[in-house]
């Protein structure tokens, strides 16, 4: 049987511990009260009942009256005092006479004659009754205070634990400006708990991100433009070559270089956060269509239902674009480019992607089996998709191939 999700949160298991405790040790003290003042109950009962027993064995001795509660083997006599008593031993008992609770002390009368006396008890059990309801009833009001009070401060706890919870998810979708700030943090010479401490690591932790990954998009940034008039004068040299094949190698080799830098450029406009859509009408049909058109590659496209979208055209062009590429590049065709509704799908039919960039995406400067290229294709697709607010999912398919999915709001 599976639990509800409630069942699982701390104030859920705090609440449960404390109710449990509670309960355990309002028992505990209720068996040992009423045991207690039983105990006590019985005996003085039993005490008063063997006193009037003795009184009424002396008056059958000397011949006088039975006393008014002392009777000669008497019909509501339990059966086993009045075994006991015909042994010869005297012994007292609790039970029922007529509907009443009663002490019954009996002894021998003779030899085979029961002396027995009947005490009303009916006091004593109204005292018991009386005492287990105040031990219930309190032990309830106790119960519920405590449970308040126990739920007050979790809470308190709870809640600071879900603020540290929503900042760590804020950091992971890319905020890195999100802080905790536990006010306990904020003055050193107040004692910290637990809460306090994790906290301050997260805090700590995210501005130790923050600063790394700012620093590692101001070298990429640096890099990518200082490399950009270099490359332009090595491109215009290359241009003055005589034709042949060192020239074309050359040229090819430059090329390369001056793409790898656009998109070094791009990753570092995109890790920065500014960049803004330029929306307008869309047919995706006709748009994915043009994509496949500009790359030169023999995809082929299926509109199985066509939409206009609110998009920047340019940018679900790059996307799409990297998509097809990589698929050529790493796949093997036929390449089909799908599009059913706000859907789109590339699909080759090679070995896959990798297992890391199913399970966390890609990754920059990586590839696979030796693979051509720099793992850049696809973090900018990624990229670019966000700023569009798409999704972009990659998967392997049943019958081999990787299937990359686009899904646009």
């Amino acid at each position: 049987m599976r639990l509800p999700r409630w069942a699982g949160t701390l104030a859920a298991k705090s609440a449960a511990f404390i109710a449990g405790m509670c309960c355990a040790l309002a028992a505990l003290l209720g068996v040992l009260v009423h045991v207690s003042v039983t105990d006590q109950t019985v005996a003085q009962a039993r005490d008063q009942a063997l006193a009037r027993l003795a009184e009424a064995t002396a008056a059958y001795q000397a011949g006088d009256a039975l006393p008014r509660d002392a009777r000669l083997d008497p019909w509501g006599l339990p059966a086993s005092l009045r075994a006991l008593a015909l042994a010869g031993d005297r012994g007292t008992m609790v039970a029922d006479d007529g509907g009443r609770p009663v002490m019954w002390a009996a002894g021998p009368a003779d030899r085979h004659r029961t002396l027995a006396v009947a005490v009303d008890y009916s006091q004593q059990a109204r005292t018991i009754d009386g005492l287990d309801r105040s031990i219930l009833w309190s032990s309830a009001l106790a119960i519920g205070a405590t449970l308040l009070v126990g739920a007050f401060a979790v809470t308190r706890v709870t809640r600071r634990l879900h603020g540290t919870a929503q900042v760590a998810r804020r950091i992971s979708a890319g905020d890195l400006d999100a802080r905790v700030h536990d006010p306990l943090t904020k003055d050193p010479t107040r004692p910290q708990d637990e809460v306090a401490a994790v906290a301050a690591a997260l805090d700590g932790m995210a501005a130790s991100l923050q600063s790394k990954l700012l620093s590692e998009q101001r070298f990429t940034a640096d890099v990518a433009h200082e490399l950009r008039t270099p490359l332009t004068g090595l491109h215009a040299a290359a241009e003055l070559l005589p034709p042949g094949r060192p020239t074309e190698l050359v040229r090819d080799r430059v090329a390369a270089l001056r793409t790898l830098t656009e998109d070094l450029l791009e990753i570092s406009r995109l890790d920065s956060g500014r960049e803004r859509l330029e929306t307008d009408a869309e047919a995706l049909g006709t748009l994915a269509e043009r994509v496949v058109r500009a790359s030169g590659t023999e995809t082929e496209v299926k509109v199985v239902r066509d939409v206009w979208v609110e998009t920047d055209r340019r940018r679900l062009e790059r996307v799409l674009g990297n998509l097809v590429a990589n698929a050529h590049r790493h796949g093997r065709g036929p390449v089909v480019l799908t599009v059913e509704g706000k859907e789109v799908t590339v699909r080759d039919h090679g070995d896959g992607y990798p297992d890391y960039l199913v399970a966390h995406g890609p990754q920059r400067f990586r590839t696979e089996g030796g693979g051509k290229g720099h793992g850049l294709g696809l973090t900018i697709a990624v990229g670019q998709a966000e700023v569009l607010g798409a999704r972009l999912r990659f998967a392997n398919a049943d019958g081999g191939g990787a299937v990359a999915t686009l899904t646009l709001p």
